[in-house]
C-alpha cells in the first residue's frame, strides 16, 4: 500500500505535453475509446485555467461552439488518454483563472497576443 502511494506521488509528467498558461491557444488530441475501437478526437480552445496539485493536475479548456455556445472541457495532466497537445498562441494575461471569458462574446472575448 505505500508503494501504491510512493509511486502515485512519483507521477512523471507526459513528455507530449509542453509548457503552458491560462490564456494559451492550445489544441488537446485525446484519446475516446468506443467499445471496441479507438480514435482520436481534437479539442482547440482557450486554456481557462490550470490546476496544479500533483496527481491531480488538470487544465480547462474553453471554445466556443456552433451557434456561440461555450464549451468547456477539463483535462488530466498526467492521463495517458493524451496523446498531444499543442500550443498555438501565447496571450497576455493577468489572472491564473480566465473565468471573465464565460460572459463575454465575439470581439470581447479576445486576448491580446504576446509578442515575443
Amino acid at each position: 500500500m505505500v508503494d501504491l502511494i510512493a509511486s502515485v506521488g512519483e507521477l512523471e509528467p507526459n513528455p507530449n505535453i509542453p509548457q503552458f498558461r491560462p490564456g494559451d491557444l492550445v489544441r488537446v488530441h485525446s484519446k475516446l475509446i468506443e467499445g471496441d475501437r479507438e480514435r482520436t478526437q481534437v479539442f482547440q480552445g482557450v486554456v481557462m485555467r490550470l490546476r496544479k496539485g500533483g496527481a491531480n493536475s488538470n487544465f480547462t479548456v474553453r471554445r466556443i461552439a456552433a451557434h456561440g455556445i461555450g464549451v468547456e472541457r477539463t483535462f488530466p495532466l498526467h492521463s495517458p488518454l493524451i496523446e498531444k497537445v499543442e500550443v498555438l498562441r501565447h496571450a497576455h494575461v493577468r489572472r491564473a483563472r480566465l473565468y471573465f471569458l464565460r460572459k463575454r462574446r465575439g470581439k470581447a472575448a479576445r486576448l491580446k497576443e504576446k509578442r515575443s
